[in-house]
Order: structure tokens, then sequence, then C-alpha cells
């Protein structure tokens, strides 16, 4: 039997046992097979973005492992065709964690003398129209740090910017969104995270039919409001968090506040309540547009 008879076989027997009804059955990814075939129409260029890193604080610390992979798609949301990937490792100033070795199986031995190439980093970035990261409210704050080139791009999150509860989808991690799907992966390895990314964006939404990257892509493009709550009273504050209210205390971002990002059409509803609900009284609030240039970064501006 050749291996294509074998895959045919087990495939089979996979569609059995899903049709069954007793049993959900996961596929390995293979990125090569959820590209589609161009039809010559021009594209743009996109760049899936992953870092692994010593822990969970954007501000301190530090990459051990990045990757990046670029792909063109169109206009329709298809991507039609994926790059070589960037790879760089890095070796911290201090030792790896052990909790962090263990996910991610980068070990001090393995990382010894290794430094990240930023010339080599910028030039590869810089032919990017955009870049994604899966949960790039961390991904995007710690690789500006390492260069301006990450601050002058806009950027899309996998994560965030899709309405996955709407479309009946629970979990958000990229692992378990890919599961969704029918697809397992090598999790928290830098290049199988973008190459797992990138897929994501070629899937079909279960409820609205439309694709993943088409949804992003839409969710960049529209502008929304940072309102901040300053000087709200302090007995507010449950009520602020129960709304969706974060607590802000970097002056980069705004006055030290509570915040919240609303789309456009509902500042003028976010200003009603906070004036009816927690002010009592009109005023004059900060606010600030976030577009893509901005959104997921530390910095306003």
């Amino acid at each position: 039997m050749t291996n294509t008879d074998s895959e045919r076989c087990l495939e089979d027997l996979a569609r059995r046992l899903e049709a069954s009804g007793n049993f959900r059955v996961l596929r390995r990814l293979k990125l090569s097979e959820c590209i589609e075939p161009s039809d010559g129409v021009q594209t743009r260029t996109g760049m899936f973005l992953d870092v692994e890193s010593t822990g969970l604080d954007i501000r301190a610390s530090e990459i051990i492992e990045l990757s990046i992979i670029p792909f063109e798609y169109d206009v329709d949301g298809r991507i039609v065709s994926v790059g070589q990937p960037l790879h760089q490792l890095n070796e911290p100033a201090n030792p790896i964690p052990s909790e962090i070795a263990a996910i991610t199986g980068l070990t001090d031995q393995l990382l010894a003398g290794h430094r990240l190439d930023i010339p080599a980093l910028e030039a590869f970035v810089e032919r990017a129209n955009i870049l994604f990261a899966h949960n790039a409210a961390f991904d995007r704050p710690i690789v500006e740090r390492i260069s301006p080139i990450f601050s002058v791009k806009p950027w899309a999150c996998t994560m965030c910017d899709v309405p996955w509860k709407e479309e009946g989808v629970e979990g958000r991690r990229l692992s378990e969104l890919l599961s969704g799907f029918k697809y397992f992966f090598e999790a928290h390895r830098a290049v199988d995270d973008c190459e797992a990314g990138i897929a994501l964006l070629t899937m079909s939404l279960p409820k609205s039919g439309e694709r993943v990257l088409s949804r992003v892509l839409k969710s960049a493009r529209q502008p929304t409001w940072r309102v901040f709550a300053d000087a709200a009273p302090f007995e507010a504050k449950d009520l602020l968090k129960v709304r969706g209210y974060k607590w802000n205390a970097d002056r980069a971002l705004g006055p030290r506040a509570w915040w919240i990002e609303v789309p456009s059409d509902l500042i003028d509803a976010e200003v009603d309540f906070l004036q009816s609900d927690i002010f009592r009284s009109p005023v004059q609030l900060p606010m600030f547009e976030i577009t893509a240039f901005q959104r997921y970064s530390m910095r306003l501006s």
C-alpha cells in the first residue's frame, strides 16, 4: 500500500468515525493545503508574527524566539501564497524560567550565543502592508521595544479582531480555535504558531461563513475611540468594571483613569452613560481615535 492509499484509508476511517456522531477527529494542520490558487488579481503582503519570551510582563520579559512568516492575500481575503519564515533565537540576560522551558522546549543551552539580528528584522518587515499576531496586545509591545519598524506598521489580531463568541466559539487560544475547525498543531514554538495563525486566517467562520482574514481586516480598518472616565468617583469603579472599563496606569496611553474602547457609532451612547450614571452632570472627557497603527501598542502615537 502506498502512502497515498494509506492516507485515503485513514481519511475514510476518520469520516466514518465522525459520521457515527460518537467521535470528533482532529487532523494535523498542513498549511500548504489551506492556500488557495491565485487568479491573478493584485495582492498585498501580510506577515504573521509570533514571539516566545521569558514571561508575560510585556515591559520586562525578553524575547527568546521570534518568527515572522510573510504571505500574499487578495481583496477577497484569500491567502494565495506563503513565503519563507524569518526565524531568530535570542539568549536572554537571565536563565530561562523552568516553566517557560517546559512549555517551549527552549533551553539556556539551545539559546546560548544567539542574538536578534535587528537590521535583518527591519529589512524583512519593511515590505509588510500589515502585521498579524494572535494576541497582538502581547506581541506588539514586546517587539516595539527592539525596533521602531514595528511601531509604524498597522497591526491586526486573530484573537481579538474576530467576534468569536458571536460565531459560537468559546475558546480564544490558537489551539482551541483550530480545534474547532478540526485541526491540531504543535504549539508554543514561534514558526509553528505563525503557520497555525496563517491557517486560521484561511478558515470560514461557522455562522457568518466569512473568511477569518476578511473579518480581521474589516476590524482592523474600522477606527475605534478610547474614552477615559477621567476623575470618575472612586465609588463608581465597580460599575465601570462591569461595563468593561479597564484602569490605565501608564501616562503614555492617556490619563490615569478608567477607560474603554468603543466603535465610532457608540461614542455618544458611552458619553451619555458616563454623564448620567457616573458623573451625574455634563463633562468634557478625554478621548482618542485608535486605528490599526496604534491598536495593541503601548503608545497612542
